[in-house]
């Protein structure tokens, strides 16, 4: 869930004070040799130092990281470097981009080991075991409370209420033609409002004024007056982010606030799916699984929700407090079969394109 979804490593650093990846990323592509594993993912990837180390000591592997920006670039910039990859192992397709890469046979089948651990509705391709599920969440508004209470209006709790005058020109969200998030938010009023309502939806939600950057890192840390990262810069009260991202606006203060800084719309949510799989062409296969196994062993998994915000795919995965005393959980958020995803995305990016971007 692009990345996956999700908070960036970037915004991780700027509130724990850490260098993200400074041991273990690269921005080259290709694993050199035997002992040299490749993670290709978008931006959002991270992973504590001591957890990675253990598995590098562990395998005789050395990870190398190469990010390629917002889940949607990344899975485009596979696409185009397919049967040559930059590196052994994706992560960060998520259900929305999914069948996308199963199209152009990005991945060679896998079955990692752990996949026992995981509820079968987070296995979409259980039958060939091409990706696997490792993580998940949920797209949705987030607002800046403190906004809200100096101008004494009642944040949105749902897709409706976003359309309202009162929210005239306070919402930001992402471009669903290139990030992961922006395309599940469109999803999202897909599947609260039709085939035949979603359009006049997004039509009263441009005239209210929504604004649309490239992706998530823009959107939250540039334009969110809520965001830590962001200093409180940004002049958009609303942003389209994740029922999980108000921990991390807690994460290293001290004492802890009775709530976070930024709230749930938890009527706009959409449910997204992060995967992982071992790309076809691979030079390293060896270390690929090898790399797949750890991503889902229980020591990652239970290192995900304070590294990138985000559920862990294994039920037996311990989550932090923080992440479920200040994250909002989301009961029954909006889902699209993928299915119908596959058979619809392109034409609904473009309708949407042609709508909001014009």
């Amino acid at each position: 869930m692009s990345t996956t979804s999700r908070i960036t490593a970037t915004a991780v650093a700027a509130a724990v004070g850490m260098t993200a990846l400074a041991a273990c990323g690269s921005s080259d592509g290709g694993s050199t040799d035997a002992k040299t594993v490749t993670l290709v993912s978008h931006d959002s990837f991270a992973v504590s130092k001591s957890v990675l180390a253990g598995f590098e000591k562990e395998s005789g592997y050395q990870v190398k990281v190469v990010q390629s920006g917002d889940a949607g670039k990344a899975v485009n910039q596979a696409i185009l470097s397919k049967g040559n990859p930059q590196g052994d192992v994706f992560f960060g397709i998520d259900n929305t981009l999914l069948s996308r890469g199963l199209k152009e046979d990005l991945f060679s089948p896998y079955k990692a080991q752990g996949l026992d651990n995981v509820p079968a509705e987070l296995q979409l391709d259980k039958d060939r075991h091409r990706v696997t599920p490792l993580d998940y969440g949920d797209t949705c508004v987030n607002y800046d409370r403190a906004y809200f209470a100096q101008h004494k209006i009642t944040p949105p709790e749902t897709f409706d209420d976003l359309i309202k005058p009162e929210y005239k020109n306070l919402l930001v969200t992402e471009n669903s033609a290139t990030s992961s998030p922006g395309l599940a938010f469109q999803l999202g009023t897909i599947a609260k409002y039709g085939e035949s309502g979603w359009r006049d939806y997004w039509k009263k939600l441009k005239a209210n004024g929504v604004e649309v950057v490239n992706g998530w890192e823009q959107a939250y840390n540039e334009r969110f007056s809520g965001s830590a990262a962001g200093k409180g810069k940004g002049d958009k009260p609303l942003v389209v982010s994740y029922a999980s991202s108000p921990p991390v606006e807690v994460l290293g203060k001290k004492p802890e606030p009775k709530e976070a800084p930024t709230g749930v719309a938890t009527g706009t949510c959409f449910r997204q799916i992060e995967f992982g799989g071992l790309l076809k062409g691979a030079k390293n296969e060896k270390g690929g699984k090898a790399l797949l196994d750890f991503l889902l062993s229980k020591k990652f998994q239970e290192d995900v929700p304070l590294q990138m915000f985000v559920n862990p795919a294994r039920t037996d995965a311990k989550v932090p407090t923080l992440f479920t005393k200040y994250g909002a959980t989301i009961d029954k958020p909006a889902t699209v079969a993928p299915e119908t995803i596959t058979k619809n995305r392109e034409q609904w990016i473009k309708q949407w394109s042609s709508l909001v971007l014009k």
